[in-house]
């Protein structure tokens, strides 16, 4: 009987050995996984601690991690296909050289509007030079009409422009040799930004009518030939330029194809050794 009995709690003795071996197990591993976790908190805190001791560290490891981001965002926008999305920059508008039309003065939005349409390109860039050139010709004290009028004679407003002998952008200036007047500007390639041509070309239109004494005499300098018998008509193009959009600031409606007047030439006076001498180098 007693025999019996025995085999008969040898099931339960070995449940209740299960049981007790489990729980030890459980509370041993409850035990290593707080202590684990213990010790995870403390090397954060660690980690932590020397991380905001040595900002290049961190840094670095910031800069790593933003790298690593950004490669991954690049590769699946590139097996996208959207090569757009991988070009994206929201800072491009700050290099357009164009405003909205409705910035401008009355007058201004009137000769922008004529040139936009006579010279075929679009109103925004071409009011961003018209407010540019009232700016700079009232600081210069050149009439802002004769600036456009000389951009339009010189390069029919393309920035790009560039002639034989090397005259380079909207006011087609010798760029090698004014380049002392791009150092401000950063150098000899500001020849091609749009606002930074006209500010030049209008530094030299300046000098080339102080030193010549005259409008007209100032022009033919402008375009290297004070010491040539004429200049092929190019003041009276541009005096004539200059007299429709001064009829256009006045609020007179004239056709973008109406023929530039032709202003006679004044009697040009024998060029003098300075201005041979000056002439040569300009264009």
């Amino acid at each position: 009987m007693t025999a019996r009995s025995d085999l008969l709690s040898l099931p339960r003795q070995a449940r209740s050995a299960l049981v007790l071996f489990v729980k030890d197990i459980g509370q041993g591993l409850l035990v290593v996984s707080h202590n684990t976790l213990a010790l995870v908190g403390f090397a954060v805190v660690a980690v932590g601690l020397v991380f905001a001791s040595q900002a290049d560290l961190r840094q670095q490891l910031e800069g790593q991690v933003l790298g690593w981001l950004n490669a991954r965002h690049e590769a699946r926008v590139e097996a996208s296909g959207d090569v757009l999305a991988l070009m994206a920059e929201p800072e491009a508008i700050t290099r357009a050289t164009a405003v909205d039309p409705k910035e401008l003065t009355r007058q201004q939005a009137l000769v922008a509007n004529y040139l936009a349409r006579r010279y075929r390109v679009a109103p925004e860039p071409v009011s961003r030079l018209v407010k540019e050139a009232w700016d700079v010709g009232q600081r210069a004290r050149v009439d802002p009409t004769l600036i456009l009028s000389i951009m339009a004679i010189e390069s029919g407003f393309n920035p790009f422009a560039q002639s034989a002998v090397g005259a380079q952008g909207l006011m087609q200036v010798m760029t090698r040799v004014h380049d002392d007047k791009y150092e401000a500007f950063g150098g000899n390639l500001a020849a091609f930004d749009p606002i930074t041509n006209l500010r030049v070309g209008v530094q030299v239109l300046k000098e080339c009518i102080q030193r010549a004494g005259s409008l007209e005499e100032g022009l033919r300098r402008y375009v290297g030939a004070a010491n040539l018998p004429d200049d092929t008509g190019y003041a009276a193009r541009v005096l004539g330029e200059q007299e429709l959009l001064k009829a256009i600031v006045q609020g007179r409606n004239i056709s973008p194809s109406a023929p530039r007047p032709i202003r006679e030439p004044a009697s040009a006076p024998a060029p003098s050794g300075e201005q041979v001498a000056m002439t040569a180098v300009m264009r």
